[in-house]
């Protein structure tokens, strides 16, 4: 066999050493780690009224610096995005059996915050250049029981935040978007995240930047940066009010991040800028070199976006080039690419949701009184996101490694191998 044979088909693949991981903590994160360890004070909450009720010293000066890096009135520290939905969801007032309109090309706790409030998730289709939320589809699914719009903003470039504000306003929505994996992105200049009603960025530990795990919410609104906090740290403990309005919602948590996150949190902000470049450049190498591939598309930033890429996201013309993706994929794999995604996922169609079992085994809150109407999350409510992930995306988990120029132009040689050979994978069985 030669070197143009398919690894997959017997030849030698292309990649030969593994390339470096992506890792950026650095002497910063661990001078900042370590004196928070010998200052003794790893948390400084207490779940009452008073001081310690905003958290130590390390945890203001994080959410001071977030706010001003992402130009927002409030940003409000948690210990996971998982938990910073679930506070930005109970913080606007969310009924149970409200409805709340999301994308099913999301991580799952985009819409497990909804139900956790007791809420009912819809599922919008998605656009398929840019595989954000479609707002065309949103809006068609909007009835008198919708409450919210949960966008996403995903692999790295806003939602289409404008159409989406102006349909939340028309139809008196509320608009939140989870712009986990997006940080640093921008619309027209303006921060991803910052333009929802709330919004904000994970800190899990292969984000853009992280503290292993974590959560930032922001929001310029000074009602809901109170709710945020009292859900973040026992609410039920701390409100002094008999307002049932201002009572809603106010159920007691330990959304708190320590002191040591904190600290490694603002250490890695003031990496961000750089590790975005750092991955633009890589985007923009593999866009050079993959972009004459027949068959294949490579991403699509949308007007007025700039573009974080968190995955590198791609599709194929299955129908013209006669292969299935799943062959393709395979062959890139074999030549030793790491990170290559085949399909994403398509929320609605978990298990969860297909048997609507999430409180119990009856079906709450699905079969309760709240939940008005029949929601369907049968397979085909979202076709562009379905044939997406059955059939046309491709992906590059990007955020694994530390691409150099050289590690860049071995995957395009990868991937121009495969090209090369679709006849032969054609034949393949």
């Amino acid at each position: 066999m030669n070197q143009q044979t398919l690894a997959l088909l017997g030849g030698t693949p292309v990649v030969q050493t593994e390339f470096k991981p992506f890792n950026t903590i650095g002497d910063e994160e661990i001078a900042a780690a370590t004196s928070v360890i010998r200052s003794g004070v790893l948390s400084a909450y207490i779940g009452a009224p008073g001081a310690a009720f905003m958290g130590g010293p390390r945890v203001r000066a994080f959410e001071d610096a977030a706010a001003k890096h992402f130009s927002v009135r409030h940003a409000i520290a948690v210990n996971s995005w998982t938990s910073g939905l679930i506070a930005a969801v109970g913080a606007i007032g969310l009924e149970p059996g409200d409805e709340v309109i999301t994308s099913p090309w999301t991580m799952v706790a985009t819409a497990t915050a909804v139900l956790h409030w007791n809420g009912i998730p819809v599922f919008a289709d998605i656009d398929p250049q840019t595989f954000n939320i479609d707002p065309a589809s949103v809006e068609k699914l909007i009835t008198p029981r919708t409450r919210a719009i949960m966008a996403v903003d995903i692999f790295g470039q806003s939602c289409d935040i404008r159409a989406l504000r102006d349909i939340a306003t028309r139809h008196k929505l509320k608009l939140l978007c989870d712009t986990a994996q997006s940080p640093g992105a921008t619309y027209y200049g303006k921060a991803t995240g910052t333009l929802a009603d709330i919004g904000g960025f994970s800190l899990n530990y292969h984000k853009h930047i992280h503290c292993g795990e974590g959560g930032i919410l922001v929001t310029e609104d000074d009602r809901y940066a109170e709710r945020l906090r009292l859900i973040r740290n026992h609410a039920e403990a701390v409100i002094d009010s008999n307002d049932p309005h201002e009572l809603s919602n106010m159920l007691g948590y330990n959304f708190r991040l320590g002191e040591i996150e904190a600290a490694i949190a603002t250490e890695q902000l003031k990496k961000l800028g750089p590790n975005i470049e750092g991955r633009q450049r890589v985007a923009a190498q593999f866009n050079a070199g993959l972009a004459a591939l027949p068959g294949l598309t490579t991403p699509r930033v949308a007007d007025g976006c700039t573009h974080v890429y968190y995955v590198y996201g791609m599709t194929l013309d299955t129908a013209a080039l006669g292969v299935p993706r799943e062959k393709i994929v395979a062959a890139l794999r074999a030549e030793g690419l790491p990170g290559i995604m085949s399909g994403y996922q398509n929320v609605h169609l978990y298990p969860l949701f297909q048997n609507r079992i999430a409180y119990g085994s009856q079906g709450f809150p699905w079969n309760s009184p709240y939940c008005e109407r029949e929601i369907s999350y049968a397979r085909g409510i979202c076709p562009v996101a379905e044939r997406l992930h059955a059939e046309t995306f491709m992906g590059i988990n990007i955020c694994l490694n530390d691409y150099s120029a050289d590690d860049v132009r071995i995957v395009i040689s990868a991937f121009e191998k495969v090209w090369n050979n679709l006849d032969a994978l054609r034949a393949a069985a």
